[in-house]
Protein backbone atom coordinates (compact mmCIF):
# COMPACT_ATOMS: atom_id res chain seq x y z
CA UNK A 1 0.00 0.00 0.00
CA UNK A 2 1.03 3.50 -0.48
CA UNK A 3 2.03 6.14 1.74
CA UNK A 4 -1.38 8.54 2.27
CA UNK A 5 0.33 11.97 2.19
CA UNK A 6 -2.70 13.53 3.81
CA UNK A 7 -2.30 11.74 7.01
CA UNK A 8 -0.95 13.68 9.73
CA UNK A 9 0.81 11.50 11.72
CA UNK A 10 4.10 9.32 10.47
CA UNK A 11 3.87 5.94 9.10
CA UNK A 12 6.28 4.76 11.07
CA UNK A 13 6.42 7.10 14.72
CA UNK A 14 9.25 5.15 15.80
CA UNK A 15 11.83 7.09 12.69
CA UNK A 16 11.74 11.06 11.86
CA UNK A 17 11.47 10.72 7.89
CA UNK A 18 13.34 14.88 6.68
CA UNK A 19 12.31 14.19 3.30
CA UNK A 20 8.43 14.45 3.95
CA UNK A 21 6.70 17.31 4.29
CA UNK A 22 3.85 16.31 6.33
CA UNK A 23 5.88 14.11 8.91
CA UNK A 24 8.34 16.90 9.36
CA UNK A 25 5.08 19.14 9.82
CA UNK A 26 4.06 16.63 12.72
CA UNK A 27 7.12 16.45 15.15
CA UNK A 28 8.11 20.23 14.50
CA UNK A 29 3.78 20.71 16.15
CA UNK A 30 5.00 17.87 18.31
CA UNK A 31 8.27 18.83 19.81
CA UNK A 32 7.39 22.10 19.45
CA UNK A 33 10.34 23.14 17.58
CA UNK A 34 11.15 24.85 13.99
CA UNK A 35 12.59 22.71 10.95
CA UNK A 36 16.57 23.89 11.38
CA UNK A 37 16.22 22.75 15.13
CA UNK A 38 14.73 18.85 14.19
CA UNK A 39 17.28 18.81 11.09
CA UNK A 40 20.06 19.76 13.89
CA UNK A 41 18.64 17.24 16.37
CA UNK A 42 18.60 14.13 13.98
CA UNK A 43 21.98 15.35 12.60
CA UNK A 44 23.27 15.13 16.77
CA UNK A 45 21.26 11.92 17.56
CA UNK A 46 20.17 10.16 13.97
CA UNK A 47 15.97 9.87 12.96
CA UNK A 48 14.46 7.68 15.88
CA UNK A 49 12.49 9.22 17.29
CA UNK A 50 12.71 8.77 21.29
CA UNK A 51 16.64 9.95 20.45
CA UNK A 52 15.82 13.05 18.98
CA UNK A 53 13.21 14.00 22.13
CA UNK A 54 15.69 13.56 24.10
CA UNK A 55 18.11 15.16 22.75
CA UNK A 56 15.94 18.39 21.85
CA UNK A 57 14.93 18.38 26.00
CA UNK A 58 18.77 19.03 26.89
Amino acid sequence: MADDKTLRSPQDSSRIALGEDYEVEYWTKKFGVTRDELEKAVKAVGNGAEAVEEYLKR
